[in-house]
């Protein structure tokens, strides 16, 4: 039953703008996250998933903040100003919340003490706002909407079937690339990525912060093969000759095609793992 209303749910919203990782990208994250925790932390997700009225699994929930609606819109996201170089501290330059800090906020209410529906809510955010912070384009500028105002011309090979005439470079980096280099089984691309994540790479991925999630992420967004914004004196433009992108204007396009999707699906697979270890350390919260 519970399967049934999520389809329900995903069907009512599918022509909306696509705004996040896209389904099998969120699950991915969250179904590496699970394999990866105790057996004591995944015995209390199950417990917790089993209280949920909607979701069957862990890597569904993490759908929930995107569908049927989007639950603390300004928190999927973080914005920085066009001459942004790095992202050092735990804040929101251009707002009150954002991505950078729901992930705190809520990793604190996964502790012992509180109300199961407050672990369970917190489990499912918590989920989707560490993939959230770890899809590049997620962590840009506001002008441009974080490239859903840069268009993509995709070329017809790399086309999906079911083609979006409004398509962008934010879509490209949230499902394209997934579906066209690794499919939409997410239980098999998540055990294929398990197995090249080393201990070296978990070492590596455990002990550093959110900060630095969300500056890796910017460093892939401004970089010129990402084809997202223009260097130029210091600032990161919307075009060479258009520092960013006002209400009216043309909007750019970026060539989309089979060398573009391979050129970032390493970057892509990358942040996927990095995401499911980081949040499998959140999760261990549970167990605690």
């Amino acid at each position: 039953m519970k399967i049934i209303l999520v389809i329900v749910a995903l069907l009512l919203v599918m022509p909306k703008p696509v705004n996040a990782w896209g389904e099998t990208g969120h699950r991915v994250v969250c179904q590496i996250a699970y394999d990866e925790i105790s057996d004591a932390a995944r015995t209390e997700v199950d417990r917790l998933i089993a209280l949920d009225p909607l979701y069957e699994n862990f890597a569904d929930s993490c759908l929930f903040a995107d569908f049927p609606e989007r639950i603390r819109w300004q928190e999927h996201f973080m914005n920085l100003p066009r001459n942004a170089r790095s992202i050092a501290t735990a804040d929101c330059p251009l707002a009150q919340s954002c991505v950078l800090t729901a992930i705190p906020k809520d990793a604190a209410l996964l502790s012992d003490g509180m109300a199961d529906d407050q672990k369970l809510l917190a489990m499912k955010l918590l989920g989707h706002w560490v993939g959230d912070i770890h899809q590049p384009l997620h962590v840009s500028f506001q002008d441009d909407r974080g490239a859903n105002s840069v268009a993509a011309d995709i070329a017809p090979a790399v086309r999906p079937a079911q083609f979006d005439p409004h398509a962008n470079l934010h879509g490209v980096w949230d499902y394209l690339i997934i579906a066209q280099r690794m499919g939409d089984d997410y239980i098999a691309i998540a055990e294929e990525m398990r197995q090249t994540i080393t201990q070296q790479d978990r070492a590596a991925w455990r002990y550093d912060s959110p900060v630095e999630w969300a500056d890796e992420s910017f460093q892939i967004t401004i970089d010129p093969s990402t084809e997202y914004c223009v260097q130029r004196k210091g600032t990161c433009r919307y075009t060479e000759n258009n520092r960013m992108l006002n209400d009216g204007e043309p909007i750019k396009a970026v060539p989309i095609d089979a060398r573009y999707l391979e050129r970032h699906e390493a970057t892509v697979r990358q942040r996927l793992k990095q995401a499911g270890i980081r949040l499998a350390v959140l999760l261990e919260r549970l167990a605690q």
